[in-house]
């Protein structure tokens, strides 16, 4: 009964479940709560940035900073008609200057960057210095180590349970697998308690333990939050279900009745659950069969190397013709948990490559096909130890078990490091929007604001600018006369006036030279009238 619904319970989860053209116009940012440059009285739990059309934020590419330069955008933004809403929490310290930073795609699909800074009770002495959205190196490598001790504590769960409820030999103890069990559920109890813990310094950027209440009580009422405390919950129901298992120990007769294996079961595959949505499956464009295939590729993975570890460890006293009579019903088991896993791994790759190229372009690719190759190395260990089963080579098995049990280890690290890469599809459009972006800005003065995209952005003449002139609202507005300015300071590069060339009223176009590597310095004036004229100034990094 446990194994047929086992099965069934398995079965059910497979279920499907270039530049910018000049005859285009580019979005613009028209408002913002809180107001660019204000002063407000308490710290939001939210911004919004208003478009003058429809966009799309790029993934990673909008956060806000706190006065004290952590990130604090919790969740994820989302958009509504033309407005971008961006979550935040209250910073410990929330008195100073905030930095909003944005990069969208507008409805020409061409990028648009920029920034926004309001301040709370008054302004920093400086502005939160804008970095890449990275991660602390400890952060960086603690959150895999904690997903990998998870599918390790799976492990040790899942393989012992299976064979002391269905194969394990009356005259052998059961002391050491049932010790392998209550490992393992510490282990995963740990791996989420860490997971939990280090999400908080993983979305903010800071060190593993710079870390306030807030943070923590954010994290937790996240989705991500919610799926690591009903893991806890079904921890806790798990030990409950095994205690008399557990207490029963030296009983080599004591069997788990069908009532409680049903509900271990269920336990373990809304459990199983619980791994897809800490990952890259919820965030899948077809959710509804990633994250079950996922599941299902952590059970059959947890099924197969826990199975080892349990020959290997518990079983590795029992008798010559004792395993003589179990592993060809284990080869069965693994035999089925290999065509799971392979199903399942190659529906996920499908859903997450995007194009081939990505396979090599891609850390996340080059990551899946070392993933591939070592778990070719498995299943050719594990073809040799199925023959050798046939044969009754016990012995044989014994050794090409350590060696599955070593490719194992490698695949589960790459499994671990690989759910906390960008996936390909995602990689790919980033490269594809880097590559066509050269450096787009939205600046702002009290006359206008002004759109500008330099492309590309490279040592000599053969780059290219359009500046588009809006009002503080976003409706187009007429130049009478445009220049840039070009400066490096650092290198005493004497600034250079390089007149644009009006195409529309709102459109101009020319093109600059950059004889020298370095930040340089542009200064945009424009003049709309015959007395109003005002500059803009950024900096823009060329490299060699």
């Amino acid at each position: 009964m446990f194994a047929v619904l086992l099965g069934a319970l398995l079965g059910a989860l497979t279920v499907p479940c270039g530049p910018a053209t000049p005859a285009r116009a580019h979005a613009i940012l028209v408002d913002s709560d809180p107001a660019q440059g204000s002063v407000i009285g308490h710290s939001p739990i939210k911004v919004t940035l208003t478009f003058n059309e429809p966009i799309r934020p790029v993934p990673g590419r909008v956060q806000v900073l706190a006065p004290d330069g952590k990130r604090i955008t919790v969740g994820t933004p989302s958009v509504v008609d033309n407005t971008l809403t961006i979550p935040i929490r209250v910073p410990p310290r929330p008195l100073g200057t905030y930095l909003v930073s944005y990069r969208v795609i507008s409805a020409d699909s061409h990028p648009v960057s920029g920034t926004v800074t309001f301040s709370v009770g008054a302004p920093s002495a400086s502005i939160p210095e804008l970095e890449e959205f990275g991660v602390h190196p400890v952060v960086q490598v603690a959150v895999p180590t904690a997903k990998y001790l998870g599918y390790l504590g799976l492990a040790l769960v899942i393989g012992p349970l299976m064979f002391l409820t269905l194969l394990w030999p009356r005259r052998l103890s059961r002391v050491a697998a049932i010790r392998m069990v209550r490992i393992g559920l510490l282990t995963v109890g740990l791996s989420t308690v860490a997971s939990m813990w280090l999400q908080a310094p993983y979305v903010s950027g800071s060190a593993p333990f710079d870390v306030t209440l807030d943070e923590l009580r954010d994290e937790l009422v996240s989705p991500l939050g919610f799926g690591l405390a009903g893991r806890l919950v079904l921890l806790v129901v798990a030990w409950a279900l095994l205690r008399p298992m557990m207490r029963a120990a030296a009983d080599r007769s004591y069997r788990l009745g069908r009532l409680r294996g049903s509900l271990l079961v269920l336990v373990l595959v809304v459990g199983a659950v619980s791994w897809p949505l800490s990952g890259h499956p919820q965030a899948s464009p077809i959710a509804a069969i990633s994250v079950p295939a996922d599941a299902l590729h952590v059970v059959a993975m947890a099924l197969w190397a826990g199975g080892l570890l349990t020959i290997a460890v518990p079983l590795r006293r029992a008798h010559p013709r004792v395993l003589a009579q179990l592993l060809p019903t284990w080869s069965r088991w693994a035999a089925v948990a290999v065509c799971w896993l392979f199903l399942a791994g190659v529906l996920m790759a499908l859903v997450e490559i995007g194009p081939p190229s990505a396979l090599i372009e891609t850390g996340w690719g080059r990551l899946l096909l070392a993933k591939i190759v070592i778990l070719g190395v498995l299943l050719a260990a594990a073809a040799v130890a199925r023959r050798a089963v046939i044969r009754r080579a016990t012995a044989t098995v014994r050794r090409v078990v350590l060696v599955e049990l070593v490719a194992m280890a490698v695949v589960l690290a790459a499994s671990a490091v690989l759910v906390h890469t960008t996936p390909g599809r995602v990689a790919v459009a980033e490269a594809r929007y880097a590559e066509l972006d050269g450096f787009s800005q939205t600046l702002h003065s009290p006359l206008y604001t002004l759109q500008f995209e330099i492309y590309p952005v490279q040592l000599g003449e053969n780059n290219t600018v359009h500046a588009f002139a809006y009002t503080p609202e976003g409706v187009p507005l007429a130049v009478e006369e445009w220049w840039v300015t070009l400066s490096l300071p650092a290198r005493d590069v004497e600034p250079t006036d390089v007149p644009l060339l009006g195409v529309r009223p709102n459109h101009a176009m020319g093109a600059v030279n950059f004889p020298l590597p370095g930040e340089w310095e542009l200064r945009f004036t424009l003049r709309v009238s015959d007395i109003d004229q005002a500059s803009v100034t950024t900096r823009v990094e060329v490299k060699k």
